[in-house]
């Protein structure tokens, strides 16, 4: 929805504490979970208005943001 977090703790809560566990113990999920972070962060930033670069990379970054999660997701679904 428009202007909301979607940090993965929120979008996955049944997944909180493997999603922390991971973060510690596997640097590739740490990795791509600092980079969903930082994905999220910058589409948040579009969303309130304080960044406005074309509609066309907004779209790209929010295609990234998905890859990621569903990434992380199934790394989470294989632990």
């Amino acid at each position: 929805m428009f202007g909301e977090h979607h940090d993965l703790a929120h979008e996955l809560p049944e997944y909180r504490e493997k999603i922390h566990e991971m973060k510690l113990g596997n640097a590739h999920f740490a990795k791509l979970f600092d980079e969903y972070n930082e994905v999220e962060h910058e589409v948040h930033r579009i969303e309130q208005g304080v960044e406005t670069p074309s509609d066309e990379y907004t779209e790209e970054l929010k295609k990234r943001r998905l890859a990621l999660k569903d990434e992380l997701y199934q790394m989470l679904q294989a632990a």
